[in-house]
This record gives structure tokens, sequence and C-alpha cells, in this order.
């Protein structure tokens, strides 16, 4: 029996050690944490997340916890249409799922083949062309056949194998929060979303589930994410709130009504940051198997076109493909193949999209909400034409 070692139980890391597990590997699934669990916020996947998912063997269940998200449109701070709503094809519409949905289902996905091991800080990873493959941990060594780093944006894994991969700031900062349905301020029959651009601010919102109906989501309610350039904010998350409703004073409705029902312990402050440049190599064979980056580990991004859970779902799904037929090492030479210009292509989309939104000073924004006003805003982020063009890899 094949065995890996899968190092960080995030999103990426649990959906490719359930895969591997079912596909007869026997799994060590290691994390760093005490305990496994995921912000209580929400989570976008575009179609190709969805197609994803579905390779991986955990599309049935979807339908059960995500919720289409249909094209809102995008204002400005005044309340001036920069893109008019527009109807979105049912093969291009994302959706978005509540993260402790989608954590329990890809829990529930591991099987009895995983070993998970928390309060685990692994430290070294060995992967040498004349040596089996293997990570050192608490002054103790694991090999296996295949080693997934898939330990996040501060990767201590890629940091030996790619170091020329650098995490830096991405000049902005990001708040997140799901109001539950009994508190959200807006009638039954309000639809929810859209995006709100203003010179260095975003705010978007989605509808998760419908209110009052336990078949669309578990976990209802309405979802917000509010992004503002600059660094993270050091104070207390009642002054963070104060200062968000400071900030989008005056932005359009609900934008208001949904700061003031948003309470403090619901806020997820993240600083967004970013790999520059991205490593040389995601794929590293050493002795008779091999060593592969996987998700923030291998393209940390930041989130503005909703494409990181995305493209660690891709990982998991190419990987996972590659894998059932494939020598070891073919497989990661493959990988690395495949998802390098992937990555790089939506890297490149992402940054564009981060210089949209830290657009600053009149004529800038002018020529900026000119330009917006003529484009699709599903073509102008890239996402649509990136969630499209991923397929799995045959299967050899």
């Amino acid at each position: 029996m094949r065995s890996a070692v899968v190092v960080g139980a995030g999103l990426g890391g649990l959906s490719v050690a359930g895969a591997l597990a079912r596909s007869g590997w026997r799994v060590t699934l290691l994390e760093r944490a005490d305990r496994v669990r995921p912000e209580p916020t929400a989570v976008v996947l575009w179609p190709n997340g969805v197609r994803a998912l579905q390779v991986l063997g955990l599309g049935a269940g979807l339908d059960a916890i995500a919720t289409p998200l249909p094209d809102g449109g995008i204002r400005r701070p005044d309340g001036h249409w920069l893109v008019q709503p527009r109807p979105t094809p049912p093969d291009r519409m994302p959706v978005v799922v509540h993260r402790e949905d989608l954590h329990d289902a890809l829990i529930a996905g591991l099987g009895d083949r995983v070993e998970l091991r928390t309060g685990v800080a692994v430290d070294s990873i060995r992967a040498n062309a004349d040596e089996r493959p293997g990570v050192g941990l608490n002054g103790q060594f694991v090999e296996a056949d295949l080693v997934v780093a898939a330990d996040g944006t501060d990767s201590a894994l890629r940091r030996q194998l790619a170091p020329e991969a650098t995490v830096v700031s991405s000049g902005c900062a990001a708040w997140r929060a799901v109001i539950p349905w009994y508190r959200a301020p807006l009638p039954a029959d309000q639809p929810v979303g859209g995006e709100v651009l203003g010179a260095g601010y975003r705010f978007v919102a989605a509808s998760l589930g419908e209110r009052g109906s336990s078949g669309a989501s578990r976990r209802g309610g309405v979802y917000w994410v509010a992004t503002a350039a600059g660094a993270p904010r050091p104070e207390p998350p009642e002054t963070q709130l104060a200062l968000l409703k400071r900030w989008y004073a005056g932005w359009p409705a609900p934008i208001g009504d949904l700061l003031a029902a948003t309470e403090p312990a619901d806020l997820v402050q993240q600083e967004v940051r970013e790999l520059r440049p991205l490593p040389r190599a995601y794929g590293f064979p050493a002795g008779p198997g091999g060593a592969v980056l996987l998700g923030d580990a291998a393209h940390a991004m930041p989130p503005h076109l909703g494409q990181g859970a995305c493209l660690a779902f891709e990982d998991a799904a190419t990987l996972a493909s590659l894998l059932r037929e494939s020598r070891l090492p073919d497989a990661v030479l493959a990988y690395d193949r495949l998802r390098r210009p992937r990555a790089a292509t939506v890297v490149r989309q992402t940054r564009r999209m981060s210089a949209v939104l830290q657009t600053r000073g009149r004529l800038a924004l002018r020529a900026r909400d000119a330009a917006l006003g003529t484009i699709s805003p599903r073509l102008l982020s890239g996402a649509a034409t990136a969630a499209a063009a991923w397929r799995p890899p045959p299967t050899p």
C-alpha cells in the first residue's frame, strides 16, 4: 500500500488526504493547531472549484450546502451603477458555501485510512534524489512515498523546497463575517448580492441559503467581505467594527444595515498577502516518490477573484488523478508541469484585479470607472475565463 504524509489540514490538505485514502493510499495528515476547525465565514466556489470537488468524489453533497451566487453588478459608493447586473449562464455561476459546512463535508470524506494528528509542528522535509521522502517533527522523522506540503501561506516546507518564493503584503486587509438569519436586518424577500467599489475600499455581500430554509444551507445568513487599503488593524474587534462603520458610512444599502447587525465576535480580520515570486517548481521527485506543493503553500494570492480555494481543489484533483495509475515520480513531474502555468495565469489575473481595487486619485478613478462600465464583471475579473478553462487531466 502506498503511503502519503499530508502537512496541513486546511481545505486543500483535507481534500487531497481524503482523495488519496479513497484511492487506497495510507495517509497521515499532520496539523500544527491543536484542533482542526475552520473560520466561521464562507467561501466562494467558481465552476472550476465545483468541478474539482466532483472529481474528488465530494460533489454529491455540495448542492445541500451551496447557494448560487448570481451576478449582482458593481456600484460606486454613491450608488451609481458601474456595471449593471446581468444574467449568468448556469455553467458560469459561482456558489457560496459556509466554511464550516464545507469543512464538515471534507472531514466526512477522510474515511478510516487517514490518521489525523493535531498539535504537530513539522519543521523539515527530506526530498533528495537518492532517499525516500519524509518530514521531521518534534524530533521524529516520518517517511512516506509522497509528501504533500499543504501548510498554507507561511509554509515551513516551501521555505526549504522553494526558498525563492517570498511572502509579501498585498497592501490591504480584509474583514469577513457571516450574520445568521435570525440577526439579518433584511426582509425575507430581499436578495443580497453585488459589489461596491470605492477608492481603495470594496464591499461584497451574498446570501447563504434562504431565510427559514434548512435545505439550501445548514448554516444560513448573510456573508460579507470588506477590503481596505493599508495594514491590518491592531485594535480589538469592537474598535475594528467601529472603524468599518465609519469607513463605509453612506455607502449603498444594505451595507450600513449589515454592519449594524454585525457583532464584534463575528469579525475575522486577515492581512492579505501573496507569494512573489511564485515557486519555480511545484513537484520535487525524491527517491522512489516525491513531494509537492499544494494550495496557498504553492500560490498564495489576494482573494479578489475568489480563486484561492478553487485552485487548492484543482491541485488536489489533479494530483489524485495523476497518481491513480502513474508511477509516482512521473506523477510528481506531471503535476508540476500542469499546475505551474495554471497557477501563474490565475495569479496574474488576480494581481490585475488588485491594481483595479487599489486605484487612487480622481483621474485614475474616473478612468477605472469608465473602463468598468463597458465590461461585464465576470469578464472584468477574468474569473469566468479561468473557471471555464480547467479540466482534470485524463487518466493514463
